[in-house]
C-alpha cells in the first residue's frame, strides 16, 4: 500500500529512453490485414464492426465530410485498442496522458474548423453572432462564442483523460483494499473482490464508449463545418 497511487501513469523508460512510441504503435499490430479471398472469423468481425460504426457515424455527412471516414475509423480503432490494452496488468495507457489526447484533439479540431472557413465562410462566421442579437450584446457574444470554439479540443482531451484515469484509479484503490482486507475479513474481501470484477467489466465498456464518444464529437465538429 506504500506504492505511489499515480505510479501506473508515469511514462515507462528503458535506459533513459521513453517507450511511448513503441506502446502507441503496438495496437496497430493487433488488427490483421486481410490477404485471403475468404476472410476468417476475426477479420470478418473486424470488418463488420467497422462497417457498422462507419454507417452510424458518417451517414450525416455530405461528400466532403465522408472523405474523413478512413481517418475517423483509424482514430476509433486506435483509442479503443489503446484503452483496452491499458486494462492489462502492469501495462501503460497512453490515453491517460493529457498531452497525448491534446495532440490528437487539436489537429482534428483545427482541420475541421479550417475546412469550415474554406468551404462555408459565411456560415462559419455566423456561428459567432446568432441572428437577432441585440446590438449592445454583440461584443460579449462574439467573445463568448470564440472562447467556446477554442475550448472544444480541450474538452475533448480532458473528457477522455479524466474518464480513463478515474477508472484506473478506482481499480487500483479497490484492488489494494481487497488485498488489505484478506488478512482481516475474508467475507468483506470477497465482497470487495466481486465489486472489483464488476468495475473491471464496466471499465471495458467505458474504454470502448470513450473511444466512440471522442470520435463521434470530432465527427460532429466536422459535420458543422462541411
Amino acid at each position: 500500500m506504500n506504492e505511489n497511487l499515480f505510479a501506473s501513469f508515469i511514462t515507462p523508460m528503458i535506459l533513459g529512453l521513453p517507450l511511448v512510441t513503441l506502446i502507441v504503435l503496438f495496437p496497430s499490430l493487433l488488427f490483421p490485414t486481410p490477404n485471403r479471398l475468404v476472410s476468417n472469423r476475426l477479420i470478418s468481425l473486424q470488418q463488420w464492426m467497422l462497417q457498422l460504426v462507419s454507417k452510424q457515424m458518417m451517414s450525416i455527412h455530405n461528400t466532403k465530410g465522408q472523405t474523413w471516414t478512413l481517418m475517423l475509423m483509424s482514430l476509433i480503432l486506435f483509442i479503443g485498442s489503446t484503452n483496452l490494452l491499458g486494462l492489462l496488468p502492469h501495462s501503460f495507457t497512453p490515453t491517460t496522458q493529457l498531452s497525448m489526447n491534446l495532440g490528437m484533439a487539436i489537429p482534428l479540431w483545427a482541420g475541421a474548423v479550417v475546412t469550415g472557413f474554406r468551404n462555408k465562410t459565411k456560415a462559419s462566421l455566423a456561428h459567432f453572432l446568432p441572428q437577432g442579437t441585440p446590438t449592445p450584446l454583440i461584443p460579449m457574444l462574439v467573445i463568448i462564442e470564440t472562447i467556446s470554439l477554442f475550448i472544444q479540443p480541450v474538452a475533448l482531451a480532458v473528457r477522455l483523460t479524466a474518464n480513463i484515469t478515474a477508472g484506473h484509479l478506482l481499480i487500483h484503490l479497490i484492488g489494494g483494499a481487497t488485498l488489505a482486507l484478506m488478512s482481516i475479513s475474508m467475507t468483506t474481501a470477497l465482497i470487495t473482490f466481486i465489486i472489483l470484477v464488476l468495475l473491471t467489466i464496466l471499465e471495458f465498456a467505458v474504454a470502448m464508449i470513450q473511444a466512440y464518444v471522442f470520435t463521434l464529437l470530432v465527427s460532429l465538429y466536422l459535420h458543422d463545418n462541411t
